[in-house]
Order: structure tokens, then sequence, then C-alpha cells
């Protein structure tokens, strides 16, 4: 079989690589369609995990083999695959902290498209992908939901639906801000999400032009930040911080109401990060930041895809033949998409 290699910061390309074989509870997945997370540009761009290792983790897929002792997953059957590894038997997957698998930690968080990083497993990008614990990890596919549109849901679409699931549904109708500047996708699929779970107003701020425009075809209040974030915006109750400046995070910490809720859903890389820890104090504020649950929210979200309350290809969408990655990986595109 052929995948998708990151080689080095810039450079990939397609390799050989032997033919996966199910073992007992395993799966043999053939990708049909493949997304580009907010995460992978970057991490192909400039090498945040050391290489090499093949690319891509959200999946749509026919499942074309199985091993013993799979029993509700069957072979030509279409599926979503989570992007992050979990056993489903351990105590935080008990819990529903799926993200938090004690058997596949990795250093990253188990992944597919993380290489050794992730834990050593596969990328989407490949004629053949090897899924481990199978009847737990693999969701059958909705017929209702096309190819491309499915590849969006195992982690963008989730990482936008989780910033304001809980939140909305302790505060129903309140309103959300986004504040933006990175992330572009979960940035515009948490709108769709906030007005399919009933927010009030939803304000979209950054300073980009085509993120601008297309938060406010999909109905949100725009915000032109201009060259740099204020101090803060008017507040919200509930807000997402998808910034990766430290003015853009701050802005989104004192732009949240009192006792209100901040996702962070970005990476902060450096560990000297600065909060204004006084501030957050004495407004109560609560900051959740973690990689979103894949396997968790999975069900749910396919479920409002499938009923057309969420469309994510409302979400400007660039589609991209398969035998084109390697040179497209990288384009600039607020959603990309592989597809066969």
């Amino acid at each position: 079989m052929r995948h998708l290699v990151f080689v080095e910061p810039g450079r990939l390309e397609w390799q050989d690589a032997p033919d996966p074989e199910p073992g007992p509870g395993q799966a043999v997945v053939r990708p049909l369609a493949v997304a580009r997370c907010d995460l992978d540009a970057a991490m192909a761009g400039f090498g945040i995990f050391p290489g090499p290792y093949p690319v891509g983790h959200e999946i749509a897929g026919e499942v074309v083999a199985v091993g013993d002792g799979v029993s509700h997953i069957e072979e030509g059957q279409r599926v979503t695959v989570p992007f992050q590894v979990s056993c489903g038997r351990c105590t935080p997957c008990t819990g529903g902290r799926y993200a938090a698998c004690d058997p596949y930690y990795a250093r990253a968080g188990a992944a597919f498209g993380f290489g050794e990083s992730g834990g050593g497993h596969g990328g989407g990008l490949a004629d053949l992908l090897l899924v481990p614990d199978a009847d737990h990890l693999l969701v059958p596919a909705p017929e209702s939901i096309g190819d491309v549109a499915l590849a969006t849901v195992p982690d963008n679409l989730i990482d936008g639906y989780r910033t304001v699931v809980d939140a909305l549904r302790e505060r129903p109708g309140a309103d959300v801000l986004i504040v933006g500047g990175d992330a572009p996708s979960i940035s515009l699929y948490t709108i769709l999400c906030a007005q399919a779970l009933g927010a009030g107003t939803v304000r979209y701020a950054d300073n980009d032009p085509q993120r601008l425009a297309a938060a406010a075809d999909l109905g949100a209040d725009v915000i032109d930040v201009g060259t740099q974030f204020p101090r803060r915006l008017d507040r919200a109750p509930i807000v997402v911080g998808a910034s990766l400046s430290v003015e853009g995070l701050h802005c989104a910490i004192r732009s949240t109401e009192p006792y209100g809720r901040l996702t962070v859903v970005t990476i902060h890389f450096s560990a000297a990060t600065p909060l204004p820890m006084l501030e957050m104090y004495t407004r109560g504020i609560t900051l959740h930041t973690s990689r979103a649950d894949s396997r968790r929210y999975l069900p749910e979200v396919l479920e409002l895809v499938a009923t057309g309350t969420i469309d994510p290809l409302e979400v400007p969408t660039t589609k991209v033949d398969w035998e084109d990655a390697a040179d497209h990986w990288l384009d600039p595109a607020l959603k990309l998409v592989i597809t066969r």
C-alpha cells in the first residue's frame, strides 16, 4: 500500500508500506476522504512533531477486513474514525474520558497521523489504515452524510461542538463570543454548532478578511479587531479562544463574563504563557483547555449532521483529488478535504 508521509517541514511524499493485517479486535479501513485538521498544516509546515510519519487524522472510510472477535463492525461498512485512539475499557474510557485512555497513552495523546508522538499509529492518507479496538472506535456512518462532510466530523467539527454544548445546556440561549485568529475551521464550525444548539447572539472577532467574511455568511456578528486585539470585547457568558497570540488569549479571558466559561482550542506551546490569574480569580472564570474528545461526542454530532441540523459544508471547503494530496496538503484553505 501507499501512504502520504511527512518527511521534513514543507515536504510530504507518497511512500510504500506493508499492507496491514487485522489482529484480534482490529479492523482495516480504506479511507475514502480525509480532512485536514487546523493543526495539520502547522505540523507539516513547521515540523511540530518529529518525522517521518504518515499524516491525516480526520477520516471517513470503508471497512475492508476485520480480525477475530470483532462483532459490531462488518466488512463493507462505511464508518467514521475518531482521531484519538482509545480502548473503551479502562477507567478514563468508562468515565467517558476517551482522550485520556490509559493503555494507549502517548506523549501528544494517542492519535492517528501524529507518528511516534501520537503512539505510532498510521495516518489517514493511506490506501489502508489499521484500527485497534474496532468495535469501540469505529462508528457506522449514516447514509445521508457524504464522504466529504463525514471526514470533517471526527476532529474539528467535534472540537467546535464541545466548546459550546455543555455550557449551552447549563445556560440555554446564552450569547457566544469566538475570539478567532487561528484554528479557522474550528472557529467557523463553532458558529454552526452554537446556532444549532440554540445560542443567543454569536459574535466572531478576528482581523482576517476571509475568515470574517465566512463567519458573516454563517450568520455571526463579526468584529474586525484591526492590527491587534483590544484589551477586551463586550463580555459574553460563553467564550471560545481560538488565537495563538498572548494578546488574543488575554482578550478572550477578559471578555468572559463573571462566572462565565472560556474554552481555549488553540495549543499554546510555551510553558511561560502568562495568564491574568487575579482577574480570572476575582470574576470566577472557568478556563478549560484540552483536546476535543472525539469518541465521546461523535454519535451525537453525527446525528445532528445526518438530520441536517448542522451542515459542515456551509464552511468554505476545498476538495482535492487523492492523487494530488502531496502537492496540496499545505495549500491555504479554511477547510481542505482530500477525496477519492
